[in-house]
């Protein structure tokens, strides 16, 4: 199995076999607008939350959410010791709520939190989870959201596509969204299908290798 990253780990800087520096599938999504961002700043804002330490604590949580369940699956040793208590607890409860949905389900994973980067298409992504989910060989998602949002299908697309690149099949996609606290809640969901969010994936890629050239002039 991967090693997963602690909290400290540096932002992934993803290179082509040529040892080309290319984008992250976060970063290539991240092109789309978040419209609510805005708003839902000004709020904390009005209530005069701080919104960077909010997003720090927040981001914090969906790390070492991912890290429990990753260490869970792959059977080796969890050292909570960089995180606040706070943190702890937090994603504690995503990790009970993944464990209450794995007790009815069979996960047989093949590799968690694998990096790949594609040559022809130039990108790089991190993949949560790959391996068969009761028999069905399965690309699946965690978050920490509080809600399933529609570019997060875009972000599944741009994994898929390196799967694709590996031969590796794809039976079923799935993102499991598991709240931090009881009020965000457990929320699943599955696609047979990403080929038009592939399409629009890959129309942000150009976008974004486009942008690079004209940078350059």
């Amino acid at each position: 199995m991967e090693k997963t990253a602690s909290k400290t780990k540096a932002h992934q800087r993803y290179k082509t076999s040529a040892g080309v520096i290319v984008p992250g599938v976060t970063t290539i999504i991240g092109l789309r607008a978040s419209p609510f961002l805005i708003p839902w700043a000004n709020k904390l804002g009005l209530q005069g939350i701080d919104s960077a330490k909010y997003v720090d604590e927040k981001a914090d949580t969906g790390s070492l959410a991912h890290l429990m369940i990753l260490k869970h699956l792959s059977k080796e040793p969890l050292d909570t010791s960089e995180f606040s208590q706070f943190v702890i607890d937090q994603a504690g409860n995503s990790f009970n709520k993944f464990l209450a949905w794995e007790k009815n389900h069979t996960l047989e994973p093949i590799f968690l939190e694998k990096e790949f980067v594609s040559d022809t298409e130039k990108f790089g992504g991190c993949i949560d989870y790959y391996g068969k989910v009761d028999g069905v060989p399965e690309l699946l998602d965690f978050k920490t959201s509080k809600a399933i949002w529609d570019k997060m299908d875009v972000q599944l697309a741009g994994y898929e596509i390196l799967l694709e690149e590996q031969f590796l099949e794809v039976g079923n996609r799935r993102i499991l969204r598991i709240g931090r606290t009881e009020d965000e809640g457990f929320e699943e969901k599955e696609k047979k299908d990403l080929t038009l969010q592939k399409i629009i994936f890959r129309a942000l890629l150009t976008v974004y290798h486009t942008e690079k050239l004209l940078k350059k002039d």
